[in-house]
């Protein structure tokens, strides 16, 4: 086994930086756009320009930088690459260690309104001997993780984390929750390392579905599903069978890359009761895209789907037909505003997954832990105290 390291990590983004991403918002060129097309067609016109004058006029940098040294992180070598994460430690003496991990397009950011929720529940109405560890890494080929030397899929990076939790963290015994991609890793987690990933708690049910349909409830969430593929999915074709293309077009074009992006914050999330920016205000979406576009990551994030159908080519992928199931205690919340991703109905889930916790989230989207950071926090306690033994 190859030896690791860990050193502590900030985030300094220097002037020089930060200057030449400036210069490249500023000289922009918009093309022309159908009138009154908003949404439809991908990032909104107006909105994308009144983020570029935000970005240029208003973004404080340093407080961004600020708010992303928040919390202790660093990095550790694991097999020649380097995987950054946050670790925070609880307040309790006996903790729980909770892995939390993220997709695309979001980052560790999106978890931060929920870190001093979990760690301290007892600054927020809970129980200190309910306080977490929390370890959020940036997966690898995204934000401030090392960029794997070829293309990897959600399994490899699922044999990262768990090394991760017991080699770095010293934590042999641990529970993980993800979202998007990182319900895909944590699903692997869940098959692999049932002896250390002892039970994961999931927001999108991620192992592929049985073909044949047996109930009229089926039936109508494969229609939902595939309604949902044609309106929102294109990217995703895109990023499996022909990433680099994305990259050619990308390459330089920080305002490009943005609207790539939050187009999918928008698509993704919750909007029936608030506003996109009410959701997400410009701060925190360009905070969220600097990490991309200051590590370089726009492409390698994407090539993590083309890793998914290198894996699936290669009869990696897990299917209800090959008999693999995730048999690790599995917790699944359903949030209703996800219009990006319609779940099954739950007798479907479970011949993929061991579900032992089943909740409908009335409200949150495709990024709960940001739309709803204290429902969320909610349910992941409410979980971890069901689920968790010291």
């Amino acid at each position: 086994m190859t030896k690791t390291t860990t050193q502590p990590f900030d985030v300094a983004w220097i002037a020089a930086e930060r200057a030449a991403v400036l210069a490249k918002i500023a000289a922009y060129e918009f093309p022309p756009a159908p009138p009154c097309a908003g949404w439809s067609l991908g990032c909104d016109t107006g909105f994308l320009k009144r983020l570029r004058s935000h970005w240029l006029e208003s973004f404080d940098w340093q407080r961004a930088i600020d708010r992303l040294n928040l919390y202790p992180q660093f990095t550790a070598t694991i097999d020649g690459l380097d995987i950054h994460y946050v670790h925070v430690r609880g307040e309790a003496p006996a903790r729980c260690p909770l892995l939390l991990l993220h997709g695309w397009p979001s980052s560790h950011f999106e978890f931060w309104n929920i870190i001093d929720r979990l760690a301290f529940p007892s600054r927020h109405g809970g129980e200190a001997a309910e306080a977490c560890d929390l370890i959020i890494p940036s997966l690898p080929g995204y934000g401030f993780s090392g960029k794997p030397p070829t293309i990897i899929g959600p399994r490899a990076i699922a044999q990262l984390m768990n090394r991760l939790m017991i080699d770095i963290v010293c934590a042999p015994r641990y529970l993980a929750h993800g979202g998007d991609w990182g319900a895909v890793i944590a699903s692997w987690l869940g098959i692999d390392h049932p002896d250390h990933a002892v039970a994961i708690h999931l927001s999108m049910i991620a192992l592929p579905q049985r073909t044949e349909l047996n109930l009229r409830e089926e039936t109508e969430w494969l229609a939902g599903s595939a309604a949902a593929q044609r309106q929102f999915g294109a990217y995703s074709h895109l990023q499996s069978s022909r990433p680099q293309s994305l990259a050619w077009l990308a390459a330089n074009n920080p305002l490009g890359q943005a609207a790539w992006i939050i187009e999918r914050f928008h698509d993704w999330s919750d909007l029936r009761h608030r506003c996109f920016e009410e959701a997400f205000d410009l701060d925190w979406l360009i905070t969220n895209v600097l990490i991309y576009i200051m590590t370089g990551s726009f492409r390698t994030a994407a090539y993590l789907y083309r890793g998914l159908a290198l894996e699936s080519g290669a009869g990696s992928v897990a299917t209800v037909s090959e008999g693999i199931r995730c048999e690790t205690p599995t917790a699944f919340t359903r949030y209703l505003g996800d219009r990006r991703v319609v779940a099954p109905p739950r007798q479907r889930a479970e011949h993929a997954y061991n579900i032992v916790r089943w909740v409908d989230a009335p409200r949150g989207g495709h990024f709960p832990a940001h739309e709803v950071p204290e429902s969320f926090a909610d349910d992941l306690r409410d979980w971890r105290r069901a689920f968790w033994r010291d």
